[in-house]
């Protein structure tokens, strides 16, 4: 299974070459040099698992990205990965790709742990194990700050311009918060690189959105059948998606993204704020009162008596008050599109997945919004149930009393707190207690744990849809 068109050169090391980074980054970038030319081919990292490098490798690098509608599917073959290494394998050959003066963007979609930062304070790890190796072994590192920091010092050896590094990840101020770890590990590296790279290197954040679930074999049976090929590489996604990019680059350099619906503009923040908490947030939300109540997925979780009307009233009431407006978005049109796509039955997103490394997730999804509504003094029962929610899914058991597969950094700590507490205010004091998920001034807000401990104990005591339909309700 060969190109149709010659392996572009590459311009871009993106680290993290999972599902999403094929149905968004990847497809905008084929896209660009398809409009525009140019030299922006894509080296892939994988640091971990070389499922991406077996699956592409075969293939020349090609895949498919089906978008999925009401109205079928729609395969588009994305050409626009050149190459896919897996770290593990030779951690000084990606080093050596990264500090290529060819290579003028490094992108990531490494999700929230792998930025190895303490969400509560936004800093490097500095006691994470992988950290301190990196900080011992720059020429074999492990972490994502490792690899930048070790190509950007040898780019600064070599007196080579820097490459622009692009966070393309659910978090707010990705690009300060890529920045800022970063830093952390330069200046405890060579306080002389660090001072180079805050001089030097941008930091452009971006907001990312488009809904792509996780490929199943009867994904690809299917898309076999209807194409006639075997594209072990392919990814499904949703037709919705938007990329809004901070336009600063090292030397104005990156492809004509904005000429293929990229919005390329001076400040990120509010897109990020109205995505992390319209759309995020109320993803995880169902994700944990529809999983504890049985629902698969996404689809199926807001077709139940209920959810919807949950989601109308927790983005009027709780979370649009706290949404500063983006420039050229009708914030009440966004949420009832976004209860749409919700809604569309050919992406089947599971709950299980989103609710995935909570611990890393809550406080830029739910934790900021519940923090600003406490501080206004305006209601936020929804916001505390999901919260709730969380803490009772940590638990480990569902509504039914059938065992959960817990994925989450923190998942034994968590477990063990809940398994410990005897009474629903023991639970949430110790949940509370985690400071690299709730600051101290949430922590210790007597309101905010009287409203949790109610909420959780309702939700053991009568179940996650019930108390969904009582929000809703009330």
């Amino acid at each position: 299974m060969q190109r149709t068109g010659p392996t572009p050169k590459i311009g871009i090391v993106h680290i993290g070459p999972g599902a999403f980074f094929r149905a968004f980054n990847a497809v905008y970038t084929h896209e660009a040099m398809q409009q525009s030319g140019g030299d922006w081919g894509i080296l892939a990292v994988s640091l971990q698992s070389p499922t991406a490098r077996d699956q592409l490798a075969p293939q020349d690098g090609w895949y498919q990205a089906v978008t999925r509608g009401p109205d079928g599917d729609h395969p588009l073959r994305v050409e626009a990965i050149s190459q896919v290494l897996v770290a593990p394998e030779d951690p000084g050959a990606v080093v050596a790709a990264m500090a290529d003066p060819s290579v003028r963007i490094v992108s990531l979609t490494i999700t929230e742990k792998g930025y190895r930062h303490v969400p509560a304070s936004g800093r490097l790890n500095m006691h994470d194990p992988d950290v301190q190796h990196d900080l011992s072994n720059p020429d074999a590192p492990k972490t994502a700050v490792g690899f930048l920091v070790a190509a950007l010092a040898a780019r600064h050896a070599a007196g080579v311009a820097p490459f622009t590094v692009q966070s393309c990840d659910n978090l707010p101020n990705n690009g300060a918060l890529a920045r800022r770890i970063v830093l952390d590990f330069a200046s405890a590296f060579d306080p002389a690189l660090a001072d180079w790279i805050a001089a030097e290197v941008c930091f452009p954040s971006s907001m990312v959105d488009r809904i792509t679930p996780a490929t199943t074999e009867l994904d690809l049976d299917g898309l076999a059948r209807a194409t006639g090929v075997r594209d072990e590489a392919a990814v499904f996604c949703e037709p919705f998606r938007q990329w809004v990019i901070e336009d600063s680059f090292v030397g104005g350099a990156r492809p004509d993204w904005d000429k293929v619906g990229a919005q390329m503009v001076r400040d990120v923040a509010a897109h990020e704020t109205m995505k992390l908490r319209c759309l995020n947030g109320t993803h995880s939300t169902l994700a944990y009162l529809g999983y504890l109540a049985g629902f698969q997925t996404i689809s199926d979780t807001v077709a139940a008596d209920g959810y919807a009307q949950m989601l109308r009233r927790l983005w009027r009431d709780e979370i649009l008050p706290s949404v500063p407006q983006p420039e050229g978005e009708d914030l009440a049109a966004y949420c009832e599109a976004l209860l749409e796509r919700y809604r569309n039955p050919a992406i089947r997103h599971r709950t299980w997945q989103i609710a995935m490394d909570g611990s890393q997730k809550l406080p830029q999804r739910l934790l900021g919004t519940l923090a600003d509504g406490l501080a206004a003094g305006r209601g936020v029962d929804g916001l505390v149930l999901a919260v709730a929610g969380w803490i009772r899914y940590m638990g480990g058991t569902d509504d039914a009393g059938a065992p959960i597969e817990l994925k989450d950094p923190l998942a034994e700590q968590l477990k063990a707190a809940s398994d410990k507490a005897g009474s629903a205010a023991e639970r949430v004091a110790s949940f509370l207690s985690f400071r690299d998920i709730f600051p101290a001034e949430m922590a210790e807000n007597a309101h905010l744990t009287d409203a949790l401990t109610r909420a959780y104990a309702a939700l053991e005591a009568r179940g996650a849809h019930a108390c969904v339909k009582d929000y809703a309700d009330a």
